[in-house]
């Protein structure tokens, strides 16, 4: 089970690659169910009868193989998984009828492994982040301090500060370990006197970290004891290596790629062309990038504008340049490992703008906290409501807010309702996220149940505002902020004062010809705290129960 591999095996298409590749990189494909077999449908069987047929219906060798399973010891079988390295397991009910989807009949454990590094260097920040980019880590293999990669997510904000300073009085000319270094500017290479601690999936062919995440600086550990133990690649014989690993980002100069069609009419009845589309990005990415940083993306595509086909991209494609950021994650809704798209820099959200996308989509978590949301979110829709039954539901959730002590922001979707924002600093899961959002919801609809629903279902909603809080769940997504939406006029989703709330608002006058000019007379983005806010929860939720309780 070599992530690495399966990828090289499942890019080939050509007949003769895959032949070649079924010698050198064989796979072995390991089934565990079967829902049928010719006109039986087995769906409603126990899984173990299910297996049971499996197993007499398979080979017992080749490259179709049966899965076998373990009825008990499972907390055994999970200590022997993490010491072969793999993925991690997962737990069925022996008696469950197969259902398509997540149940309550099965669960995920997955296996993360962690080791201690020694701080070979850093990389330079790059768009709104302050401190370092990533720290550079290297471990002693055969007595010889080897190069490992490096770890950009997990820190803090006062940790990006407080580690640079410790760091810039131990820069030094040239690196202190061997192995396969990157190559590119922005390197800063230190004397070898930090350690940390950092969880990561597996080791690659090159002896690098795959997904490695920031967990914590070891100041009881000496460099000296950060030895190389388990599953390592070799390190390389004779002098360090020049040769750019794939995970490095290229040089600075590199990061470029050429601007197709900018003439391209993309918003028919304005004229605007994918080349205004590419300017205002541009011009706004400052104002917008505190919220793509570091944060998963998804894309919603237009090649040919507003009025021709589109398409949602949540995978980004293998042709993409290796200095445009991606990371694997299981996708709760998709049901399976997804590529993400990493906002990055000015540079990257150009690139993506590039390939037709004209909304952004993001996740309410960053990949350094992927488990912990930076905000909760309530989307007022009004599907077939006056809109000024969503201002006055947006006014009523804000009064409840301050009531209770819990800051919120608003802005608008770009389309037709508004999301109200809650920081909530990743203290919290997305489960409590989701409760609290509904807790909130609850409260509102009983505060003003004559404009105001729960019902999701359009025919049931009779005219109200829909007050949706299941948008907090991981994976589940909001316009970005400033992201420009494929409406007539060219409307952007635009951060709000809340004294401009009112009767009369028009979400649809925020565009991108007058987005710039509305931020500069601002000079300040009234919604920007929501990324960066960590309020007393725990105080706000006494005041929320006591308030529920008396209503």
């Amino acid at each position: 089970p070599n992530f690495q591999r399966l990828q090289q095996r499942g890019r080939l298409s050509r007949a003769l690659d895959i032949r070649v590749a079924s010698v050198e990189n064989p796979v072995t494909y390991y089934a565990f169910d079967v829902l049928g077999i010719e006109d039986f449908d087995l769906r409603m069987l126990p899984l173990t009868t299910r297996k049971g047929l499996l197993q007499k219906l398979l080979p017992g060798a080749g490259i179709i193989r049966y899965l076998d399973h373990f009825v008990a010891d499972g907390e055994v079988l999970y200590q022997e998984v993490q010491k072969l390295g793999l993925e991690g397991i997962v737990g069925k009910r022996g008696d469950s009828p197969y259902k398509a989807g997540r149940s309550a009949g099965w669960v995920k454990i997955r296996s993360r492994r962690s080791d201690d590094f020694v701080v070979v260097g850093f990389t330079a920040p790059k768009g709104t982040r302050s401190g370092f980019g990533a720290l550079q880590l290297g471990l002693y293999i055969d007595g010889v301090l080897t190069y490992c990669g490096r770890a950009g997510s997990g820190f803090s904000d006062a940790q990006l500060a407080e580690v640079r300073k410790q760091l810039d009085g131990a820069s030094r000319k040239e690196p202190a370990c061997v192995g396969t270094l990157p190559q590119e500017k922005g390197n800063t290479w230190v004397n070898p006197r930090l350690v940390c601690e950092v969880e990561f999936t597996e080791w690659t062919d090159e002896g690098l970290l795959r997904q490695p995440v920031f967990l914590r600086f070891r100041d009881d550990k000496g460099p000296e004891e950060c030895v190389a133990s388990g599953r390592v690649a070799h390190r390389p014989s004779g002098e360090a290596e020049v040769a750019q690993p794939p995970t490095a980002e290229p040089a600075r100069e590199e990061r470029s790629f050429t601007l197709t069609n900018p003439d391209k009419v993309f918003w028919p009845d304005e004229g605007y062309t994918k080349g205004d589309l590419l300017e205002y990005y541009r011009s706004i990415s400052p104002w917008m990038l505190p919220y793509l940083v570091d944060r998963p993306l998804v894309l919603t595509r237009f090649p040919d504008g507003i009025a021709g086909k589109s398409f949602y991209q949540q995978d980004a494609p293998a042709f993409v340049p290796q200095w445009i950021r991606t990371q694997r994650m299981y996708s709760e809704q998709a049901q399976r490992e997804i590529s993400y798209f990493i906002g990055e820099d000015e540079a990257a959200l150009l690139y993506l703008v590039n390939l037709g996308t004209i909304p952004f989509h993001v996740w309410a978590s960053r990949t350094s906290r992927i488990d912990r949301p930076d905000w909760c979110v309530l989307d007022l829709d009004p599907k077939g409501a006056p809109f000024s039954d969503v201002v006055r539901t947006a006014l009523t959730a804000h009064q409840l807010c301050d009531e209770i002590g819990l800051p919120n922001y608003i802005k608008t979707s770009g389309s037709s309702g508004l999301h109200v924002l809650i920081p909530l600093g990743c203290q919290c899961r997305f489960d409590e996220a989701r409760s609290l959002g509904e807790l909130l919801a609850r409260l509102i609809v009983g505060e003003i149940p004559e404009i105001t629903t729960l019902a999701r279902q359009i025919s049931r909603r009779e005219g109200k505002v829909y007050v949706d809080y299941l948008q907090n769940g991981s994976g589940r997504l909001i316009v970005a902020p400033f992201s420009a939406r494929p409406l007539p006029g060219a409307p952007v989703s635009m951060p709000l004062l809340w004294s401009e709330v009112k009767p009369g608002l028009d979400i649809r006058a925020f565009t991108i010809r007058n987005a710039l000019d509305r931020m500069r007379q601002l000079k300040q983005d009234p919604l920007v705290p929501v990324v960066s806010d960590q309020p007393d929860l725990a105080a706000a939720l006494d005041r929320l129960g006591k308030r529920g309780s008396n209503d």
